[in-house]
């Protein structure tokens, strides 16, 4: 069994362990640091191969390579390839499955007979006005900066979004050191008090959540509900915020004819609209996807197990919709017994009893993860007042006018409106502006925001998911090591 971690430390977001330099003590990530440090040396006392500080590029399913492709080629392959075989696996292998990775060790393949997925999730930014500037970042980068850093974002912060990451970037701040200007929560205080029956199944998270607000009380740090940024602005990096504020559905209201709003001083704005499910190697590997937005969006469609439609392909965690670190714990132990008991490893009958446990563990944990999603969902209306002239995509540098130019002239579905604008086509592949380009398109195309959304569809999963420099693909080689052909004969 093989561990492939793109982090130096396993442990994901949640339990992210603090540089071993750093030393000891002090990295401010609470119970979750030291839940993560036993569940790291559980992993360090089993048999498992880890393989940490790799990053996983590309995914290759041999199904795909065996199956009769919709539109073949013009010309067949010569006789006798087997593209199978080009891929890496052998005649009689049983292998499934080739996962690349490329570290400091090289470009390595890991060929498997099953595959575990936990992509986790990625984090969802709606533009604004200002947003590129140095000094803006996301509430999970902020996460990552005090958990792994042990540094504030900047000396005063403004921290603003919606969801459970709110209150604990800012109140993680505070009890760090740092001054929070002002907390703007998309979120009301009623929606806020819906979520507490479903809040009360998890009654530690509760009480972690109640924790967050008193340490953001004691410090009389101004708390905006139903408040957005309206824009961030400054000489080359982050000087002010302007913060206004919004009704249930994310429009702007207006007082007076005019647009209200508050500027605040800042050096630093920590702001998030929520997670979506990370999908690119389900995408990739042509797993079945549905659309979600309560559960963050895309996600790969699985039984209770988390197997997907593809044989012996498995997902677990925020990957599989977005419920909360304590609910992907639970999935990733079903993931992994349900691959047990795929392989003939573990007698169905000898797990049920522990599955229908995990199962009603998760379904609880699930329940409490569900509300803190819902109240983090990405309002269509939000999107809808995304400025004509602002960046939606940071790599490639395109503006919402020209995607609805692009829309204009006739682009239905995503992979059209990446070719007609190169949205999606930098560094992130879409990590970034995906979420918000779809809703933009699904705006256009029909009148219901989740049906016009299942009707933009998916990007198009491409190698490399990750960046990755040509050497680390090369390796180190001279022209004595290119193999050359003998010349054709004349």
């Amino acid at each position: 069994m093989v561990l492939s971690d793109e982090t130096r430390a396993a442990g994901g977001q949640v339990s992210r362990a603090a540089p071993s330099a750093l030393g000891p003590g002090g990295d401010h990530g609470g119970p979750d640091t030291a839940a993560g440090e036993a569940l790291r040396a559980r992993l360090a006392a089993s048999p498992v191969e880890t393989r940490l500080g790799e990053r996983v590029w590309s995914v290759v399913a041999r199904a795909a390579l065996t199956e009769p492709a919709a539109d073949p080629c013009p010309e067949p392959p010569p006789t006798g390839f087997r593209m199978e075989e080009e891929a890496g696996f052998g005649a009689r292998s049983p292998a499934r499955f080739r996962v690349d990775t490329a570290g400091q060790g090289g470009v390595r393949s890991v060929f498997a007979a099953a595959i575990v997925l936990c992509p986790g999730a990625t984090e969802r930014v709606v533009p604004f006005p200002g947003w590129t500037l140095p000094g803006v970042i996301g509430l999970a980068a902020a996460t990552v900066l005090l958990k792994s850093q042990r540094l504030l974002p900047g000396r005063r912060v403004v921290v603003a979004g919606a969801g459970p990451l709110v209150p604990a970037v800012a109140a993680t701040i505070v009890k760090a050191g740092g001054t929070v200007a002002a907390v703007a929560d998309l979120g009301g205080r009623s929606d806020w008090l819906r979520t507490l029956p479903r809040l009360a199944a998890m009654p530690r998270l509760l009480g972690r959540g109640a924790g967050w607000v008193v340490r953001i009380a004691g410090a009389r740090v101004p708390v905006l509900f139903r408040h957005a940024i309206r824009s961030a602005e400054g000489r080359g990096e982050l000087e002010a915020v302007t913060i206004a504020p919004i009704d249930a559905n994310g429009t702007w209201r207006r007082e007076a004819g005019d647009w209200p709003g508050r500027r605040i001083a800042a050096d630093a704005l920590a702001v998030g609209h929520g997670l979506a499910p990370a999908t690119e190697i389900g995408r990739l590997l042509r797993v079945r996807h549905r659309f979600s937005r309560a559960e963050g969006g895309w996600r790969p469609v699985t039984d209770d197990w988390g197997r997907t439609s593809l044989s012996r392909c498995y997902v677990a965690g925020d990957g599989a919709g977005v419920f909360g670190a304590a609910a992907a714990v639970q999935s990733g132990r079903l993931a992994g017994g349900a691959a047990a008991v795929d392989a003939g490893r573990i007698d169905p009958g000898a797990v049920a009893a522990r599955a229908r446990r995990l199962r009603r563990t998760r379904n609880r944990a699930a329940r409490f993860g569900a509300a803190m999603s819902r109240l983090a969902a990405l309002r269509p209306a939000m999107v809808e007042s995304i400025p004509a002239g602002t960046v939606v995509c940071r790599c490639e540098d395109v503006i919402r006018q020209r995607i609805e130019d692009a829309i204009a002239q006739g682009a239905v579905e995503v992979n059209q409106l990446k070719h007609f604008t190169r949205c999606g086509m930098g560094p992130c592949q879409g990590r970034t502006c995906g979420e918000v380009v779809a809703e933009l398109l699904a705006a256009r195309i029909a009148d219901d925001p989740d049906e016009g959304r299942r009707a933009a569809g998916q990007w198009t999963g491409r190698a490399p998911l990750r960046p990755i420099t040509m050497d680390d693909l090369a390796g180190r080689f001279d022209y004595d090591d290119i193999p050359i052909p003998p010349p054709a004969p004349l």
